[in-house]
């Protein structure tokens, strides 16, 4: 069964905006205010990056397939979507505040770490997620840079405390893999699962 939109579970402006780039048409089904999200992205103690990011993905969707059973609200498939930074075995959310952010980006400056994004789709029927691996080599960071970065703001509510489409985009020496996974929505992934469920074609 084809439908005309999706509704898309995450709070991200830069989600949408990659959804909107390949002409999905979506709505927002955000969490309700007594709803918490981030319990959900607590890790499990020794779980890897690769098995965390798509269970906490999977979690999302079961949250988003309540509130949209709970509000009654036509049905379409959802799209839910998460993203960590993980430096070996170590991995890196959002930072909690400025100390936790400059801290994040000491780790990576100079090193080369892996940031692992999984889409998870459910359609009405099942449940699909597609894991997309990117990694990426920051040069050297100078302290100085580090305080004005975490001064800006921009860490903030961002895996690894950095967008790659910011100011930080001076510090990538390189890239192997999908620069909008690394933005938190890989669009080959993305567009693979919803292609059989969108009345219209997605690029």
């Amino acid at each position: 069964m084809t439908y005309a939109f999706i509704y898309l579970a995450s709070q991200s402006p830069r989600r949408r905006q990659l959804l909107a780039q390949i002409g999905v048409p979506h709505e927002l089904l955000l969490p309700d205010a007594d709803e918490d999200i981030e319990a959900l992205e607590a890790a499990h103690g020794g779980e890897a990056p690769a098995d965390y990011v798509p269970r906490v993905a999977r979690a999302k969707l079961r949250a988003a397939r309540a509130r949209l059973a709970r509000r009654a609200l036509p049905f379409a498939p959802i799209l839910c979507a998460d993203t960590t930074v993980a430096l070996g075995t170590r991995m890196f959310g959002k930072p909690r505040d400025a100390d936790d952010a400059a801290a994040m980006l000491g780790h990576l400056s100079g090193r080369t770490h892996r940031v692992i994004t999984a889409v998870a789709v459910y359609d009405g029927a099942r449940t699909r997620v597609a894991v997309n691996i990117s990694r990426v080599r920051f040069a050297p960071i100078s302290r100085a840079d580090v305080e004005a970065y975490v001064a800006s703001g921009e860490p903030f509510g961002k895996a690894g405390a950095y967008a790659i489409q910011s100011d930080a985009a001076r510090w990538v020496a390189h890239i192997a893999g999908s620069y909008t996974g690394i933005m938190g929505l890989p669009l080959y992934e993305t567009a693979s699962l919803l292609r059989s469920v969108l009345a219209h074609r997605v690029c």
